[in-house]
């Protein structure tokens, strides 16, 4: 049998610790990297919430349906949604250099789109976190 409260906390503390790798991804310049990360620490704090609610398995990368999933249980996510639709844009095309027309992630993506997905990550994940304690 799943522990519902358990695997929430597991799953936050990745996407925490994700958090990290994506701050210290954009420090240093990996802005393509960075927004990539920041759609995962999303994905995961989205998860954790999910499973954290009882849910035994949390399938799919898309950020607005994930979040469409669990706002019945926690509404305050709602606010989340614009910033779910950003993020959601930075799963392909920060990867893959044919992803892009005519450029590559690390030529496209700059340290304004980075420091946006970072703060806008930290800030989801604070609220998962406040949901979810420890």
């Amino acid at each position: 049998m799943k522990n519902s409260e358990a695997d929430g906390r597991r799953w936050l503390s990745q996407a925490e610790n994700d958090l990290g790798a994506a701050q210290h991804m954009a420090d240093g310049g990996f802005y393509a990297q960075a927004c990539f990360m920041c759609h995962q620490v999303a994905e995961k704090a989205l998860k954790a919430l999910a499973y954290y609610r009882g849910d035994r398995y949390v399938l799919g990368h898309s950020l607005l349906q994930l979040l469409r999933e669990i706002v019945g249980t926690f509404p305050e996510m709602s606010q989340f949604e614009s910033l779910m639709g950003v993020l959601n844009q930075y799963y392909v095309p920060t990867r893959y250099p044919d992803a892009l027309p005519g450029g590559t992630p690390f030529e496209t993506y700059n340290q304004r789109q980075a420091e946006e997905a970072v703060g806008g990550a930290s800030r989801l994940v604070d609220a998962a976190r406040g949901l979810i304690p420890a």
